[in-house]
């Protein structure tokens, strides 16, 4: 990615989530990586199916790029134009977004409206330990921070 940030810059406790929305939080720019990630390469293409307001689509497009999570190449069929693409960040982007659909399934709609496959049964995912191989979720997962002046209850207060 070209542009990384400091956690203890921003507001509020050092956290990688609070870093990964100051890049990609914002709605539009989620909806975009997703429309690209489908094969949506065109500006066009990429406004019709998020529904953003251009100039704020426009905005969010050239932050993307320069957080290093789209990237523009010419369009093979006509080099005239360029498409937004995904770089290596945006391709990793794709996994937190089918977990943050799968808690919108779960939480926010009455159906779903949309299905991922993978060969020929529909995709089930869980979180796995990769060091230990075990299932890993709820209680069982915990924080340690990094930061001397945090804790998991909030800054630590100097006494």
């Amino acid at each position: 990615m070209t542009e990384r940030i400091d956690p203890t810059t921003l507001p509020g406790r050092p956290c990688p989530l609070a870093s990964a929305l100051h890049l990609v939080g914002d709605r539009w720019a989620l909806l975009s990586v997703r429309e690209v990630a489908l094969g949506n390469h065109q500006f066009g293409q990429i406004a019709r199916n998020t529904g953003a307001p251009t100039d704020r689509l426009s905005a969010r497009l050239k932050d993307l790029v320069a957080a290093g999570v789209l990237e523009r190449r010419a369009n093979p069929d006509n080099p005239r134009y360029q498409g937004y693409h995904l770089t290596e960040a945006g391709r990793d982007l794709t996994g937190a977004m089918r977990e943050l659909m799968a808690w919108g399934d779960r939480w926010a709609v009455t159906a779903s409206p949309v299905r991922f496959w993978h060969g020929d049964h529909e995709l089930r995912t869980r979180t796995v330990c990769v060091t230990c191989g075990d299932e890993a979720h709820g209680p069982e997962i915990h924080p340690e921070s990094l930061v001397p002046t945090w804790n998991e209850t909030g800054p630590v207060e100097d006494i």
